[in-house]
């Protein structure tokens, strides 16, 4: 494998990110997702505010960038339990996704890129993270588990265009241990 690395995204990251996040979304949720819905995917403004937030960390391979993470403090509506309250460290908790490209998984680029948010985010004083996984996302449950997060119990069901999207809400450990 070329040279893998983790950096800080930057202004200049952005059309690969936005590029990433569409092509990925359109393959992985092209049955869980209305074609409507992934074909008006808007994130170039989304992803802007966050790159200037330094939230959003690439992974490359070489030259490619092939992956990325969002990662920051959670709000207090997506750490609270189904009946409204609050955990005890809701102020410590971070809020994590991890997207790869296909072509480009099973190389330890997720596992780069959570380790490295989790760094960051433990610096900043956070104690734990949480991600919502579409309930159907095989691939991406096994990721997080395989770190060590689980399901909590929580799960929302979001409105996709006329179709429910159920997803589950994992947590875990932030300290991610890199394979030899």
């Amino acid at each position: 494998m070329a040279d893998a690395g983790v950096d800080i995204a930057t202004a200049a990251d952005l059309p690969e990110i936005v590029r990433i996040h569409r092509e990925t979304w359109r393959l992985a949720y092209a049955q869980l997702l209305p074609p409507e819905v992934l074909d008006a995917l808007d994130t170039d403004e989304a992803w802007s505010s966050a790159i200037q937030l330094g939230a959003v960390l690439k992974a490359t391979e070489g030259e490619w960038t092939v992956g990325f993470a969002v990662a920051s403090k959670a709000p207090q509506e997506e750490v609270a339990r189904a009946d409204g309250s609050l955990p005890e460290d809701a102020e410590t908790t971070a809020l994590v996704s991890v997207l790869v490209e296909p072509r480009w998984g099973r190389r330890g680029h997720g596992t780069r890129l959570l380790a490295e948010a989790g760094r960051r985010l433990e610096d900043t004083g956070a104690t734990r993270g949480i991600a919502w996984v579409p309930e159907a996302d095989k691939a991406s449950k096994n990721f997080y588990e395989r770190l060590g997060w689980t399901g909590d119990g929580t799960v929302r069901t979001l409105d996709a265009g006329g179709r429910p999207l159920r997803e589950i809400r994992v947590s875990g450990p932030l300290a991610v241990r890199l394979g030899d």
